[in-house]
């Protein structure tokens, strides 16, 4: 049988099963399998093995499960409220300023806690209601949230950057560097969106009134809110780039302050380390067999013949290597509608990377680049993930039509800023070559 033939049926399979609503674990490891058997027999099983051999003795993945309990604990420690109470008593008073304020804590929640999930939900449920309750425009309001929350995917550490380090091969330290500089432009971007079209039309998100604003004394207290994540995440971004700890020692680093935050906010009980501690199993369990699965299923399609069969395929593309690019990431586009970012790694990314060494693309580059076009997918109509985040803690009369409004201009926002990203790649790449 052709290796053309045999890539139609792989991914064929692969489609249909997900379709079925079989696990994502399951259908990658299954199908693998089924395919190595037939195509070089019982024998060939040694190379599924050995590869999962060599991902299980890798020192980067036991951060995985630390960035993850940091998350937790982060989450339930109450660092979302006092961040909140800080950003609603300093930027209160200006045109915009909570959803602005609002962008500004997800992106600082997502810088420790490293998932996109976790800052959409928490200010869906602290900040959305504020908004509305003093005038907000509704889509403005949560827009905001839904841009804001896929920072956490984008603006180190990241947990979608350690997976795709794994699978391609790139730096984790290097993907974390050249994350800071687009996500603080994709952050500016987005604030400055909201400031101009709140400075046109003041009615959209109007400034508090002087005396919900706080007074001075009021406000220096309530910085303290901020000085504990922000010191969390110096901690650990600092100890990396700095190259005074490796990711896995700056995400044991990450774990015991976010034990500290929640001691500091007197939540600290054997209940939250026990929950959390239980929880992150659950997820790590998950994200494991996922990628042991995936780890499969690229060996067996690369043991087809893959590379030749994509490299042709590629050939027929417009526009050299930027035809190559666009084509990867419109996929990693569509599929970020309806799949979670892992998942869509480990279902691409084996295919990607022979392309992306084949035409000479810097991998830490296309790295960003495809986590920004994950962050997208993940806020679009119709599957987008945080669309259901949010409207599982919107206000009832909130309805997935507002929702799908609220969306569009952000995500042009973002769009606008992939184009400064490919148009000046240094945005992405200066800072890694400076300190890695």
């Amino acid at each position: 049988m052709s290796t053309e033939l045999l890539t139609v049926l792989f991914f064929g399979s692969l489609v249909f099963f997900l379709f079925l609503g079989v696990s994502l674990a399951w259908v990658l490891g299954g199908i693998s399998v089924i395919f190595l058997y037939f195509t070089w027999g019982s024998d060939a099983f040694y190379m599924i093995a050995s590869r999962m051999w060599s991902t299980m003795n890798s020192f980067t993945l036991i951060s995985v499960p630390l960035f993850i309990l940091m998350a937790i604990i982060l989450e339930r420690s109450g660092v979302a409220l006092s961040l909140y109470r800080m950003m609603h008593l300093w930027w209160g008073g200006v045109r915009g300023g909570l959803a602005i304020g609002t962008v500004f804590i997800c992106a600082i929640f997502g810088a420790m806690v490293g998932v996109s999930g976790a800052a959409v939900v928490t200010m869906g449920a602290v900040a959305l209601p504020a908004m509305l309750a003093r005038g907000y425009n509704r889509e403005m309001a949560l827009g905001c949230i839904n841009a804001g929350g896929g920072f956490g995917i984008l603006i180190p550490p990241s947990i979608v950057m350690i997976l795709y380090s794994m699978l391609t091969g790139v730096s984790v330290g290097a993907l974390f560097a050249a994350g800071v500089m687009p996500g603080i432009l994709l952050m500016i971007l987005v604030s400055a969106y909201i400031a101009i079209r709140c400075f046109i039309n003041p009615s959209l998100g109007p400034s508090l009134p002087k005396e919900d604003r706080g007074s001075w004394n009021e406000k220096i207290v309530a910085l303290k809110g901020v000085l504990l994540p922000i010191m969390i995440v110096a901690l650990v971004l600092g100890s990396i780039l700095s190259g005074m700890a490796t990711p896995t020692e700056a995400a044991a680093v990450g774990v015991l302050g976010s034990i500290i935050s929640a001691a500091v906010h007197k939540q600290l009980t054997f209940k939250l380390i026990s929950d959390a501690s239980i929880k992150c199993l659950v997820l790590t369990s998950m994200i494991m067999w996922i990628l042991f699965s995936a780890y499969a299923f690229s060996t067996v399609y690369t043991s087809m013949g893959a590379q030749r069969v994509i490299t042709d395929i590629m050939a027929f593309i417009p526009g050299g290597e930027w035809g190559v690019v666009f084509a990867m990431l419109f996929i990693v586009f569509l599929l970020g509608m309806v799949m979670d970012p892992v998942g869509i790694m480990m279902i691409t990314l084996p295919v990607f990377v022979p392309l992306i060494q084949a035409n000479g693309i810097d991998p830490i580059w296309f790295g960003i680049m495809f986590i920004i076009m994950m962050e997208i997918g993940y806020m679009t109509p119709p599957f987008g993930f945080n669309l259901f985040y949010l409207k599982g803690v919107a206000p009832k009369e909130i309805t997935m039509l507002h929702i799908y409004k609220s969306v569009t201009p952000y995500v042009l926002v973002i769009v606008l800023g992939m184009a400064l990203i490919a148009i000046y790649p240094e945005i992405a790449t200066w800072l890694p070559k400076q300190v890695m």
